[in-house]
């Protein structure tokens, strides 16, 4: 199952000015950037359900050249519920009666349908007294075109690009979009591994989609090529560990083989790709390679130019 909470509060926090910048320009230009303070977990008992609330994200700062402060309240929402406005309404109540600030309030709703827009606003009134107009900043996900967001060089895009409206045949393109993106902003390897399983996490192609985007990588120019391979080979490590990992905790060998041969595999169609078809003979000797040379055989291919580098490779790790 996947954890959309963490995925999300993760993303979020380590990008939020990329994400305010992104969504909430007129706010990022308005605060002390060296203010934001994420505040401790906020935990809040439900009084209709009886269950415990949690919010996703509540920052701390303040505005530029002042000592004024607010707090800026973000939710990521992975499914459409009737009475969410009026539990961000409940929220609000109780952020701003503890904390006594002003508060902006942001919903990331991060679900695939429904298409229709969802309510942001929550209201109590009377025929001669409006008591409540409760409202807060809707970003949905699904209503967004990805295409307006490819030429912004902005690691939350790369990100969420992956969650905006795609058409079924347009998958393998948006995953190949995202991470040609993210190779243009060329951020440290735990940022560059936080975006990429993200969009792996939410693009998960099929056996045929991941034709089309193998295809689609081989006619990139070869400058580029590179960086989205050494995105796609990172893919393939952390697929050995997790496979690995999986095993360990089941006490499964069979966890750790599958895991091992998922990788093998992929690692023969990235050669493939690189040098044609792979020479029985070294196919041979690729399946007999332990965990470890696997690794390193991931990141060696992306230098193979011919199958004599392969073959010398190979040669290599028998002395």
């Amino acid at each position: 199952m996947t954890d959309h909470d963490r995925l999300f509060k993760e993303l979020l926090s380590t990008f939020f000015v990329e994400f305010l910048e992104l969504f909430l320009p007129q706010v990022a230009n308005a605060i002390d950037r060296d203010s934001i303070a994420f505040q401790p977990q906020e935990y809040f008992a439900d009084l209709t359900t009886g269950e415990t609330r949690i919010i996703d994200l509540l920052a701390a700062v303040r505005l530029a050249g002042q000592d004024v402060g607010f707090l800026i309240h973000v939710e990521a929402q992975a499914s459409s519920q009737a009475d969410f406005a009026q539990r961000m309404f409940f929220y609000f109540a109780r952020l701003h009666q503890k904390f006594r600030q002003r508060i902006y309030p942001v919903v990331v709703f991060s679900f695939d349908q429904p298409y229709r827009p969802e309510p942001h606003q929550y209201s109590v009134a009377f025929d001669d007294l409006k008591v409540v107009e409760f409202n807060f900043r809707a970003i949905q996900l699904n209503r967004l075109r990805w295409r307006d967001f490819l030429q912004q060089r902005n690691p939350i895009a790369a990100a969420l690009m992956a969650k905006m409206r795609i058409a079924p045949e347009e998958r393998p393109r948006v995953k190949l979009e995202c991470l040609r993106l993210l190779a243009t902003l060329r951020l440290d390897p735990a940022r560059t591994q936080l975006i990429s399983g993200f969009v792996d996490t939410y693009l998960r192609l099929s056996q045929p989609e991941e034709q089309v985007f193998q295809a689609a990588i081989d006619r990139i120019e070869p400058a580029e090529r590179e960086g989205i391979m050494e995105i796609v080979t990172s893919w393939m490590e952390r697929g050995i560990e997790q496979g690995i990992e999986r095993g360990i905790e089941r006490g499964i060998e069979q966890g750790i083989e599958q895991g091992i041969e998922r990788e093998r595999s992929l690692i023969f169609r990235l050669l493939a790709r690189k040098l044609g078809e792979v020479p029985e003979a070294a196919r041979s000797q690729i399946n007999q390679l332990p965990i470890t040379q696997l690794e390193t055989l991931g990141e060696a291919l992306l230098d193979f130019s011919t199958h004599s580098d392969l073959e010398s490779w190979l040669a290599e790790q028998e002395r």
